[in-house]
């Protein structure tokens, strides 16, 4: 069956991305970690492929071998419609540490809470409570 996968490349620190994000969102979870050898073409034991669910949508990640001039932009953002606002609190605070805020969590005329922020690994979200 055909699908669209959201992929993410991290530059060496994909592991402890996916370990964080399925620790923090609840119905989430590493479902495959495909990691380089000795001699191949990656840092050895780095993630070659990875698979993930966040709340039930499945994410694929890498750690690239390759240095780029680019890296993740707020453009593309993981959009995420939480259940309470306790939660949207939480991940508010956890993703934005050592990250920063694009829209403070607040009121805005098309949610009743929403925040928008880069995490720590350079990721984007946008968190929605939206009753």
């Amino acid at each position: 069956m055909e699908k669209v996968t959201p992929f993410l490349m991290f530059e060496g620190n994909a592991e402890e991305a996916m370990n964080y994000y399925t620790s923090l969102i609840e119905e989430s979870e590493i479902t495959r970690i495909t990691r380089y050898g000795p001699n191949e073409a990656g840092d050895e034991g780095s993630v070659m492929q990875a698979v993930f669910s966040l709340k039930g949508q499945e994410f694929m990640c890498i750690d690239s071998n390759v240095k780029h001039e680019f890296t993740f932009t707020p453009s593309f953002s993981v959009f995420l419609t939480c259940d309470s606002e306790e939660e949207i609190t939480r991940l508010y605070e956890s993703l934005s540490d050592g990250g920063g805020a694009l829209m403070p969590l607040g009121d805005y005329f098309f949610s009743k809470k929403f925040g928008w922020i880069v995490d720590r690994f350079g990721v984007s979200w946008q968190l929605n409570f939206p009753s």
